[in-house]
């Protein structure tokens, strides 16, 4: 081969390998262009359904143009729409299983029973937090149940044995004192409802219960987070048939003059629906992004929501009010990203040690 012949050679070979790696930097590219647009779908698909379903069910239970005083059966009727939702999806699954991914719900006394415990939290979840909601304005709903983390640190110490680090618990001190501005700023402005803060408090307890029982309870569906809901709202079906009975409810909505109402009917399906759809974008979003960045979304989605509350409800908020929530807010951001600091070094030291070892044995 002559002289000229080998440079030709050369060229056509750097040719081909700068074509090869342009095309995988395009490829590249691209494949992180799309997973930004996947994020970005799912992350807007779930602020979307997570405000409009606090909006729409403080229509349900505290709007002047329904007047239905039965929170209960609002709750109630919530959860049957997504047992129908459940079995309705799980048929089309079992008919087009190229289309739709869904486990088997056929009802199952044994497992039924099994689930019962985390039932009965989660009544008491999605009960005291529409009832929350019903005396609180929607501004206020997110200082309201701000409680949540600081019971997960109380009931993982109480029932787990798991101790905090003193930088979360600093964390837990700013949302309690947030908390507690908020509640003073609420009554210096006269739109205090200690019966909505009475019911904030309980459904913070009880969603940190509720995380706590589902680790215990979900072994027993197989770990399918879908069957869990199935069993869990067939179980708060059954339960709340007495509850309403107890406080009067039945009553109520029988002579409810709206009952014939297809907007009546439909608003509630429709909150019935946004109910199911919620369990299932923040699975999307935890999937496609991480718990930790899931924890941050709902932080910032809760700001927004504020905003947009008090926008809505054309309301003029003090100094100190939006203090309270900026506290709330940025205890709740700085402990997720404490928590996350502390997962990520537990982490790494097995693996600090391991290396270490190998280096100490000569391997």
């Amino acid at each position: 081969m002559n002289r000229t012949q080998l440079k030709r050679s050369r060229i056509l070979k750097m040719a081909l390998t700068r074509s090869d790696s342009m095309d995988q930097e395009e490829g590249t590219f691209e494949s992180f262009l799309m997973k930004a647009i996947k994020i970005t779908v799912v992350v807007t698909l779930y602020w979307f359904i997570s405000i409009t379903m606090v909006f729409l069910n403080k229509y349900l239970l505290d709007s002047p143009a329904l007047k239905l005083d039965a929170p209960l059966f609002v709750t109630f009727y919530q959860c049957f729409v997504t047992v129908i939702l459940c079995l309705s999806i799980s048929v089309f699954a079992r008919l087009c299983p190229g289309y739709v991914q869904f486990p088997s719900v056929r009802f199952d006394p044994k497992i039924s029973r099994g689930v019962l415990p985390l039932s009965i939290v989660f009544i008491g979840m999605i009960t005291f937090n529409n009832l929350c909601l019903k005396y609180v304005g929607v501004a206020f709903y997110n200082v309201g149940r701000s409680l949540t983390t600081v019971f997960n640190v109380l009931m993982s110490y109480l029932i787990l044995k798991q101790t905090t680090s003193f930088h979360a618990l600093l964390c837990c001190g700013l949302i309690i004192g947030g908390f507690w501005l908020g509640v003073d700023q609420e009554g210096a402005e006269g739109s205090l409802s200690w019966s909505g803060i009475l019911f904030g408090v309980l459904a913070s307890l009880c969603v940190s219960l509720n995380a706590i029982v589902t680790k215990k309870v979900i072994p027993i569906v197989d770990g399918s987070i879908w069957r869990l809901t199935y069993y869990n709202n067939i179980n708060a079906c059954l339960l709340f048939i007495p509850l309403i009975a107890i406080l009067g409810e039945f009553q109520t909505v029988f002579y409810f003059d709206k009952l014939d109402s297809l907007h009546f009917w439909g608003m509630m399906t429709l909150g019935g629906v946004f109910g199911f759809a919620i369990g299932y974008v923040t699975g999307l979003q935890i999937k496609f992004t991480s718990p930790l960045t899931h924890n941050v979304s709902g932080t910032a989605k809760a700001c927004v929501q504020t905003v947009l509350a008090v926008t809505y409800y054309d309301s003029i908020k003090s100094v100190l009010w939006w203090t309270s929530n900026l506290m709330v807010l940025g205890g709740s951001s700085a402990y997720t990203w404490v928590k996350g600091m502390e997962m990520k070094k537990s982490q790494e030291e097995p693996q600090i040690k391991t290396v270490t070892a190998k280096n100490d044995s000569g391997v």
